[in-house]
């Protein structure tokens, strides 16, 4: 079961998505418009959005944008359109939306996107805990106990060369100054982020991709966009 937020300015759209959804065991709430959209992911973060484009107040693409540019995409997007362009499509996607559903919107497309979207939702922030002792490995050239600053509930790797990508992305993160403006801020915990994940996969961009819940081209704009070579990580490592 899933919270569902269903973003469609179509009465007929809302409740036909909301009977399916219901059915299918998810708790589902709706919306009209933009507005009642960013009021209802204030108040809580769904699982995952099902959101139109073309509404009268904002479309659904400046909402993304804004939900992107605050730091509130910690969810799955899957936009939906009966008359979007290739063009807005993309747009959509390099914002960071999962998926893009054409109208009138065929029942299995539906139940398999959000499927997908569930599947690869963004794991919600960890609580920073206490530093805590953990064993990385055997190598003689380091210690085979040490501590690092890293979430106590974080699941702890075992690989030697996974385990010090962990903890590199860790202190990259735990590092990272509150002072920063946020979109500084974010690209930076987002840096650490991806290497990490390039490291932990050995650069395979079809396992980063299923791990960071993105598709392949947007994982690939967003390497660029962040600076981060993918290369360079693997012949570190």
């Amino acid at each position: 079961m899933a919270n569902i937020l269903v973003v469609d300015d179509e009465m007929g759209i809302r409740e036909l998505l909301s009977e399916i959804l219901s059915d299918e065991g998810h708790v589902v709430v709706t919306a009209e418009n933009a507005q009642q959209a960013r009021e209802l992911r204030l108040s809580a973060a769904p699982d995952l959005v099902l959101l139109d484009i073309w509404m009268p107040d904002t479309d659904g693409v400046t909402l993304l944008k804004e939900w992107q540019r605050d730091g509130l995409l910690s969810m799955p997007v899957i936009m939906m359109s009966g008359h979007a362009t290739i063009d807005t499509a993309v747009e959509a996607t390099r914002i960071g939306a999962l998926n893009f559903l054409e109208k009138p919107i065929a029942l299995q497309k539906l139940l398999k996107a959000v499927q997908h979207g569930l599947s690869h939702n963004r794991e919600a922030p960890r609580t920073p805990g206490f530093v805590r002792a953990v064993t990385v490995g055997d190598a003689t050239d380091m210690p085979t106990v040490a501590s690092y600053n890293v979430p106590g509930n974080a699941e702890v790797p075992n690989n030697l060369s996974v385990g010090a990508a962990y903890y590199t992305a860790a202190d990259k993160a735990a590092s990272i100054s509150f002072d920063l403006p946020l979109r500084e801020a974010r690209d930076a915990f987002e840096r650490a982020y991806f290497e990490y994940h390039l490291v932990r996969e050995n650069s395979s961009m079809t396992r980063v991709a299923e791990r960071t819940g993105l598709e392949r081209t947007h994982l690939y704009r967003k390497l660029k966009q962040l600076g981060v070579e993918p290369g360079k990580l693997a012949r570190k490592n």
